[in-house]
Protein backbone atom coordinates (compact mmCIF):
# COMPACT_ATOMS: atom_id res chain seq x y z
CA UNK A 1 0.00 0.00 0.00
CA UNK A 2 1.21 3.31 -0.91
CA UNK A 3 -0.32 6.96 0.28
CA UNK A 4 -0.07 9.34 -2.00
CA UNK A 5 -1.57 13.06 -1.68
CA UNK A 6 -5.23 12.71 -1.14
CA UNK A 7 -5.69 8.81 -1.25
CA UNK A 8 -3.96 5.35 -0.97
CA UNK A 9 -3.07 3.25 -3.77
CA UNK A 10 -3.15 -0.57 -3.36
CA UNK A 11 -2.73 -4.17 -5.38
CA UNK A 12 -5.85 -6.32 -4.71
CA UNK A 13 -6.78 -9.92 -6.42
CA UNK A 14 -10.02 -10.44 -7.38
CA UNK A 15 -11.29 -13.73 -7.39
CA UNK A 16 -14.61 -13.55 -9.27
CA UNK A 17 -17.55 -15.65 -9.36
CA UNK A 18 -17.21 -16.80 -5.94
CA UNK A 19 -19.93 -17.90 -3.62
CA UNK A 20 -19.85 -14.99 -1.88
CA UNK A 21 -18.96 -11.19 -2.02
CA UNK A 22 -16.11 -10.10 0.34
CA UNK A 23 -12.95 -9.37 1.61
CA UNK A 24 -10.19 -12.00 2.59
CA UNK A 25 -7.28 -10.50 4.09
CA UNK A 26 -4.04 -9.69 2.43
CA UNK A 27 -2.06 -12.98 0.38
CA UNK A 28 1.00 -11.89 -1.41
CA UNK A 29 0.90 -8.36 -0.46
CA UNK A 30 -2.61 -7.74 -2.20
CA UNK A 31 -5.99 -7.44 -0.51
CA UNK A 32 -8.18 -10.65 -1.49
CA UNK A 33 -11.48 -9.81 -2.40
CA UNK A 34 -14.05 -12.44 -3.47
CA UNK A 35 -17.40 -11.11 -6.15
CA UNK A 36 -19.97 -13.24 -7.07
CA UNK A 37 -20.04 -11.34 -10.84
CA UNK A 38 -18.29 -13.36 -13.94
CA UNK A 39 -15.38 -11.74 -15.14
CA UNK A 40 -17.24 -10.66 -18.53
CA UNK A 41 -17.84 -7.39 -20.05
CA UNK A 42 -16.53 -5.59 -16.47
CA UNK A 43 -18.74 -6.54 -14.44
CA UNK A 44 -16.37 -7.65 -11.67
CA UNK A 45 -14.76 -4.06 -12.15
CA UNK A 46 -18.03 -2.61 -11.44
CA UNK A 47 -18.50 -5.25 -8.80
CA UNK A 48 -15.13 -4.13 -7.23
CA UNK A 49 -15.43 -0.35 -7.52
CA UNK A 50 -18.85 -0.87 -5.67
CA UNK A 51 -17.34 -2.91 -2.95
CA UNK A 52 -14.41 -0.97 -2.20
CA UNK A 53 -16.53 2.13 -2.03
CA UNK A 54 -18.79 1.08 0.37
CA UNK A 55 -16.08 -0.83 2.45
CA UNK A 56 -14.10 2.41 2.53
CA UNK A 57 -16.53 4.65 2.72
CA UNK A 58 -16.01 6.84 -0.36
CA UNK A 59 -17.86 7.14 -3.74
CA UNK A 60 -17.83 5.12 -6.28
CA UNK A 61 -16.49 7.90 -8.19
CA UNK A 62 -13.31 8.11 -5.86
CA UNK A 63 -12.27 4.67 -6.81
CA UNK A 64 -10.36 4.10 -9.73
CA UNK A 65 -8.73 0.66 -11.50
CA UNK A 66 -5.35 2.34 -12.59
CA UNK A 67 -3.63 -0.85 -13.89
CA UNK A 68 -5.41 -4.77 -14.84
CA UNK A 69 -8.61 -4.23 -15.82
CA UNK A 70 -8.79 -7.30 -17.24
CA UNK A 71 -6.75 -9.57 -15.03
CA UNK A 72 -6.97 -10.94 -11.65
CA UNK A 73 -4.86 -8.84 -9.98
CA UNK A 74 -5.65 -5.04 -10.58
CA UNK A 75 -3.90 -1.60 -9.01
CA UNK A 76 -6.39 0.77 -7.24
CA UNK A 77 -6.31 4.11 -6.48
CA UNK A 78 -8.98 5.53 -4.05
CA UNK A 79 -9.42 9.34 -3.19
CA UNK A 80 -10.70 10.54 0.54
CA UNK A 81 -9.16 7.63 2.64
CA UNK A 82 -5.99 6.50 4.55
CA UNK A 83 -3.22 3.76 4.54
CA UNK A 84 -4.55 2.95 8.29
CA UNK A 85 -7.97 2.69 6.89
CA UNK A 86 -7.14 -0.08 3.83
CA UNK A 87 -5.05 -1.71 6.61
CA UNK A 88 -7.78 -2.15 8.77
CA UNK A 89 -10.46 -3.42 6.32
CA UNK A 90 -7.53 -5.85 5.06
CA UNK A 91 -7.33 -6.94 8.72
CA UNK A 92 -3.83 -5.98 9.37
CA UNK A 93 -2.39 -4.08 11.91
CA UNK A 94 -1.69 -0.17 11.46
CA UNK A 95 2.28 0.72 11.50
Amino acid sequence: MQAREGGVRFTVRVQPRASSVGLGGVHGGALRVRLTAPPVDGAANEALVALLADALGVSRRSVRIVSGATARTKVVDVDGTSVGRVRQLAGESSR
